[in-house]
């Protein structure tokens, strides 16, 4: 299934029904009063969250939702039949903007929250209302307003307890594959992964949810590579990941691709460069111990590290238990 993380759609409530003008003429009532019923309100538009869907693909071909008009009010008070609502079904975690004011309306981040995104039209009122002591034979009525008319944009934000960061073929989907069970695409070529995937880790009897993303290249927030467009999947992680190849088979240097990645991070979200980060030393099943070392050692006085940093091997999994516990424990504080 295609991973569609943002669209613009447009949503159209329906109109109010209009009210009528009628008076009661039936045999040996020649002039009865007025019996002129009012219209139906118009349908209103919803918008839910549902657990069951991950990606907004269903609105890629799909772009105007619009709710049912109430009908025309008829004669002998008979009021017209209110529209029919219609409910759009968006995945948790999407956040819905006005498209013209770019104000965030409402960001779903629960199962089953709802909202009204479109008012339906007030219906209109039949002749009867008008009727008094003074007007016995009105000949007023009102007609429905019209519904709501917005476009909004949908941006799904994925909701996970972890993210991992890192350069590309840096391990970060063996890592979530092998802790998570998730179905990630694994390969010796950069950018396996086109697309964010959630894995849900179970330790101790409880769980957290991990996210891993696309890797990330220098001069990303320019453009470069695909990470920096998935990289505000992030912005709801307690926690990031922040993975290094040790013995990248490019043979570039894995401080300066520490670096890199920080750097492109912080160009693209203060916020989101001041999140907690573990620093994750991958692939030391390709190194021996005393190159390790002194790798570990060089990276520690060039970064200056001050947040804790794991020793691992996603692929023989080494040292990913203790990294997971060390990750709930962290979760639970």
């Amino acid at each position: 299934m295609k991973f569609i993380d943002q669209t613009v759609i447009r949503v159209i409530a329906g109109n109010g029904g209009n009210g009528c003008v009628n008076f009661r003429r039936e045999k040996y009532i020649p002039k009865g009063g007025p019996d002129g019923g009012d219209g139906g309100n118009g349908g209103n538009v919803w918008i839910e969250s549902n657990n069951n869907l991950n990606t907004l693909i269903d609105f890629r071909f799909k772009k105007i939702f619009q709710a049912q008009s109430g009908t025309n009010g008829l004669k002998r008070n008979c009021s017209g039949k209110k529209g029919s609502d219609i409910t759009i079904y968006v995945p948790v975690g999407t956040k819905i903007i006005n498209y013209q004011t770019r104000e965030i309306i409402d960001d779903l981040i629960q199962d089953k929250q709802k909202i009204l995104i479109a008012k339906g039209g007030w219906h209109g009122l039949g002749n009867t209302r008008f009727k008094s002591s003074t007007n016995r034979t009105p000949r007023k009525r009102t007609l429905g307003l019209t519904g709501e008319k917005r476009d909004i944009q949908l941006e799904l934000l994925l909701i996970a307890d972890v993210g991992t960061l890192g350069m590309p073929n840096a391990g970060k989907s063996t890592l979530v594959k092998n802790i998570s069970g998730a179905k990630t695409k694994i390969s010796h070529y950069p950018f396996t992964t086109l697309h964010p995937v959630l894995g849900s880790v179970e330790i101790q009897k409880k769980r957290f949810v991990i996210a891993d993303i696309p890797g990330i290249i220098q001069g990303a927030s320019k453009g470069k590579g695909l990470g920096i467009n998935f990289l505000k999947h992030l912005e709801r992680c307690k926690i990031l990941l922040h993975i290094v190849d040790l013995s990248p088979s490019n043979y570039s240097n894995p401080i300066e691709n520490i670096k890199y990645v920080l750097d492109e991070l912080k160009q693209y979200s203060t916020k989101l460069y001041n999140k907690p980060r573990f620093l994750i030393l991958n692939k030391i099943d390709l190194m021996t111990t005393s190159k390790i070392n002194k790798l570990t050692k060089e990276i520690k006085k060039h970064l200056n590290i001050k947040e804790p940093y794991y020793l691992i091997s996603s692929l023989k999994k080494t040292g990913t238990k203790k990294l997971c516990s060390d990750i709930l424990n962290y979760l639970n504080k």
